[in-house]
């Protein structure tokens, strides 16, 4: 699709271009070295500006998952699966993934935004004037619609199916609690 970058022979380049793409976003270091190594074809001088991007504090896995998560809870809504599985993807290790998601946690409380989401989602399906009115029954694919989309968000099932069964006071059927929703 694109054609390959021009390939960089100096240190100082390669800096350059690591810390241009470092102003534009955060990226861990797992992602900073695959950028480089598309820049460079010698790893020595990809492992000299990575040694010098973690010295001067530009890269920091901990501190990137932190920043992430706490973006991702709070502005974008997601849960602790889905943050998790996109901060594994970005390469952080699992100890700064489990360290970012208890702070967030924290700040943040999962079922209110899982309850926010399913009201949202039941004011679309029934209509604004019908806002709490539960003659309007929800059938069965819109709930499972509501669940499934919770969960791809991220959201622990158990949670999920609390709040749903709370606001529509209608049985659900069970699930296996111990079924990871990834």
């Amino acid at each position: 699709m694109f054609s390959k970058p021009r390939q960089l022979e100096t240190e100082s380049e390669l800096y350059d271009v690591a810390v241009r793409a470092l102003m534009r976003r955060a990226h861990s270091v797992h992602e900073m070295k695959k950028k480089l190594e598309r820049r460079s074809e010698n790893t020595l001088l990809v492992q000299l500006v990575m040694a010098r991007l973690k010295e001067n504090g530009m890269v920091d896995d901990a501190r990137y998952a932190k920043q992430f998560a706490r973006q991702r809870t709070e502005t974008r809504k997601q849960g602790k699966f889905r943050v998790a599985r996109d901060l594994r993807a970005r390469g952080v290790p699992n100890r700064h993934i489990e360290t970012a998601l208890k702070e967030a946690a924290q700040e943040t409380d999962e079922a209110a935004i899982v309850r926010q989401r399913i009201e949202r989602k039941l004011r679309s399906f029934r209509g604004p004037d019908t806002n709490k009115d539960t003659s309007k029954k929800i059938d069965e694919r819109k709930m499972a619609s509501i669940y499934r989309s919770l969960l791809r968000v991220g959201f622990p099932a158990d949670i999920i199916r609390r709040e749903l069964h709370s606001l529509t006071r209608e049985d659900l059927p069970e699930t296996d609690p111990e079924a990871d929703p990834l």
